[in-house]
């Protein structure tokens, strides 16, 4: 049996590197094709506003783009924890925004989830002609995700609103 301290035991060890991210919660955006099935169910929410409500294709727009500010809001900024009991509590007070590429600043990943919601307003307000009733809620929704995203709002609660008191 070969010494444990050996070279050659020791550079077998040294081969192994554990994943980037092994938080399950969020490692999925790391996959391929995430970003362009994204993409894919916006357009394809647009195409559900746009038929079922039988609006112009600019209120369609602004309806996908409000709905998207609401549910990734709400998932992204809001929400903390995993639904995963592996990881003994690690995240319980992270939002997932803040578990993203184990908290990493202006990473691809987080660089696309910030241009998102800003090519989305500016589609909206484009197709609307920036006009009312659309141009201020479209501009509070971008305004409220891009700041949410901003590193310096890392761990950040605005007000303590959401914030983690003692029990």
């Amino acid at each position: 049996m070969a010494d444990p301290g050996s070279p050659t035991l020791r550079n077998i060890y040294v081969k192994a590197v554990p994943p980037p991210d092994l938080n399950k919660n969020t490692s999925w955006f790391q996959y391929p094709g995430v970003w362009t099935s994204y993409i894919v169910l916006i357009f394809f929410a647009w195409l559900v506003v746009l038929s079922v409500f039988g609006c112009s294709a600019g209120s369609a727009w602004s309806i996908v783009n409000l709905l998207h500010f609401s549910i990734t809001y709400w998932a992204f900024h809001w929400k903390k924890g995993t639904p995963f009991a592996e990881d003994q509590g690690m995240y319980n007070k992270l939002t997932w925004w803040e578990q993203v590429d184990n908290g990493r600043q202006l990473t691809r990943n987080r660089k696309f989830l910030m241009v998102v919601p800003v090519v989305l307003y500016l589609i909206a307000c484009h197709t609307t002609d920036y006009s009312n009733p659309w141009l201020i809620p479209n501009t509070i929704a971008v305004f409220v995700l891009v700041i949410a995203k901003f590193p310096n709002m890392h761990k950040v609660r605005i007000f303590g609103i959401n914030a983690d008191y003692p029990t």
